[in-house]
């Protein structure tokens, strides 16, 4: 059963709360920022503070960076934007279709055609299927309208402006730290994002219930 989103076309987030991004955070690419890397079973976040030899370290960075996400947050140093859109869409064979409305049949041209790549990679066995992201929308030639969702986030906004007063202290470290929450806060307004377009703009999985670090693990459910 295909699910209409709630609206068609492009709706803007501007100056998304921060404070709501946080709960998203992945921590562990923070840390390979810091080529702060553990042994197994200590590889990853919050485990790597267990680690014998980059643990100590890692709870130093880790803690500084609270410090400074907090400030950021709550003096509003960064801003985020970004993006989101829906659009009726049909495949033919690899490619996705988009359309400006949703009528049947697709008798007008189409807004733009996404061209796309089957998988390359010579699978372990013959019945695996080399997928394409063609393969997840309804066929053009099976009737049915079906549809496709894109965004664009981005935390990094004011990063210029915060980077250039620690460069003018020589404070290099911090510099290195703006940057790397800057690039967390974006990746954690992608992941709610995510949860929203798939419980409530768009809605097909409106009955799914997962916590930050389920969908961080990507426990949900596909659809």
């Amino acid at each position: 059963m295909t699910v209409r989103p709630k609206f068609l076309g492009a709706r803007v987030l501007k100056d998304y709360d921060l404070d709501k991004l946080v709960p998203y955070i992945d921590w562990k690419p923070f840390f390979d920022v810091w080529q702060l890397r553990g042994k197994y079973p200590n590889r990853g976040y919050p485990k790597i503070f267990n680690d014998e030899t980059v643990g100590q370290e890692a709870k130093k960075v880790f803690d500084d960076a609270q410090r400074l996400l907090r400030q950021i947050v709550d003096e509003r140093q960064l801003k985020a934007h970004g993006v989101v859109a829906f659009y009726p869409a049909n495949s033919q064979g690899d490619d996705i279709l988009v359309y400006e409305d949703d009528d049947l049949p697709r008798d007008d041209e189409p807004l733009a055609r996404f061209c796309g790549l089957r998988q390359q990679a010579e699978k372990e066995t013959k019945d695996e299927p080399y997928l394409c992201l063609s393969d997840f929308v309804a066929p053009l030639n099976s009737g049915i309208g079906d549809y496709i969702g894109m965004f664009a986030v981005s935390a990094g906004f004011g990063v210029k402006e915060l980077v250039a007063r620690y460069e003018q202290d020589n404070d290099d470290y911090n510099v290195i730290m703006v940057k790397a929450l800057a690039d967390r806060l974006a990746e954690a307004f992608a992941e709610a994002l995510h949860e929203t377009v798939r419980t409530d703009m768009w809605g097909y999985a409106s009955k799914e219930h997962l916590d930050p670090a389920e969908l961080l693990k990507i426990k949900y459910a596909v659809s």
